[in-house]
């Protein structure tokens, strides 16, 4: 095995970084400022694009190429079936009766095909894909144009059938991670919840593309122990959520101040999806004992969609998403956070 420094400059070298740190593709928490940020601090900036129309997906990336010509990555859902029982879909309809009156529905989400073409046509980085794997073809048009695949997993199996469709490298994405699961089958994510620091050395042991460390990272010790157990680099969301740049909801904000890691809740109540986030009270009444299990996405996401456009009490406006290390996380710029947690990571790793 490469030492770690070694590795990581490898990776940077590879993808124009000079701080093995990228910023999670958080949907709906990545304003291009905070892109920017973190790439003009050496790292790589990113944004989820799973609910942004093609015009949008344009438009994000000519405000992040405005303000830097440093590296970035798009983020997309591989989509699920859009079939799912009825009596769920009925159910969870039911239950959120509780927080009021639902508004109109909201318009058909992006089709994913045209999200996919705005991607390759915005030319970023990396275009890095979550909870599945690309067709082959379209990873056929990425490599031709450059453009790196870097595939989010959570089991060895995943990451695996990753490297054999062709991904760059893999995202290893411990449970600690805030926000959604990446597991490829919507079932299995609760069974199959592993820590980073078991996950990382199994993906590195049998792996050949470099893996990149996700969950639970928020400063320097996190990222020097990523590095050390085979990581070439590492993704960070939840330390950058109470940076300047990222500009979420007040009420989400001061929610992470001090959250405890074992107060975080793995809930589906948000999308249908399981994700990590704050134990708010619209969060834990999923969790009772009369409460049925949520809708399979993308249902529940619609159905919560149009509760927020309605009279609705007790529902949060946001989705309040919070990893494990929330606690760490710092209201510092963005860029003195990149900048903080490498030189601390190279202190360890001297």
């Amino acid at each position: 095995m490469t030492k770690p420094r070694e590795r990581a400059r490898a990776f940077c070298d590879r993808y124009g970084l000079r701080v093995p740190i990228l910023a999670a593709p958080m949907a709906g928490a990545c304003p291009p400022q905070l892109a920017v940020a973190v790439a003009e601090a050496g790292g790589m900036g990113g944004n989820g694009v799973v609910l942004d129309q093609p015009e949008r997906i344009a438009e994000w990336c000519e405000q992040f190429r405005a303000g830097s010509a440093g590296p970035v990555q798009l983020n997309i859902w591989i989509p699920d079936p859009p079939d799912a029982p009825q009596q769920r879909i009925d159910d969870a309809l039911q239950f959120l009766t509780r927080f009021g009156t639902p508004g109109e529905p909201g318009p058909a989400g992006p089709d994913h095909a045209e999200q996919c073409e705005a991607m390759l046509a915005a030319a970023p980085t990396a275009i890095s894909s979550i909870m599945g794997l690309f067709e082959p073809d379209y990873v056929r048009r990425l490599k031709e144009r450059g453009i790196a695949w870097f595939a989010c997993a959570t089991t060895l199996d995943d990451a695996l059938a990753a490297q054999e469709a062709g991904a760059d490298a893999v995202v290893a994405q411990g449970m600690e991670a805030g926000g959604h699961r990446g597991t490829f089958d919507p079932e299995t994510a609760e069974s199959t919840s592993v820590g980073l620091f078991a996950l990382l050395p199994r993906f590195v042991d049998h792996l050949s593309v470099p893996v990149i460390a996700s969950g639970g990272i928020a400063d320097g010790r996190g990222v020097a122990a990523a590095l050390a157990l085979g990581a070439s680099a590492v993704q960070v969301g939840t330390a950058l959520l109470r940076a300047p740049e990222t500009g979420i909801a007040k009420d989400w904000a001061a929610a992470l101040d001090g959250l405890a890691p074992e107060a975080t809740v793995a809930t589906r109540a948000y999308s249908g999806r399981l994700g990590r986030a704050v134990p708010t009270p619209y969060v834990t009444a999923w969790n009772e004992p009369d409460a049925p299990r949520p809708a399979p996405y993308p249902h529940q996401r619609r159905l919560v969609g149009q509760w927020r456009r309605g009279e609705s009490h007790g529902l949060d406006r946001v989705n309040q998403w919070a990893g494990q290390s929330a606690a760490m996380a710092t209201e510092e710029p963005a860029g003195q956070i990149i900048a903080r947690m490498w030189r601390e990571a190279g202190e360890l790793l001297a």
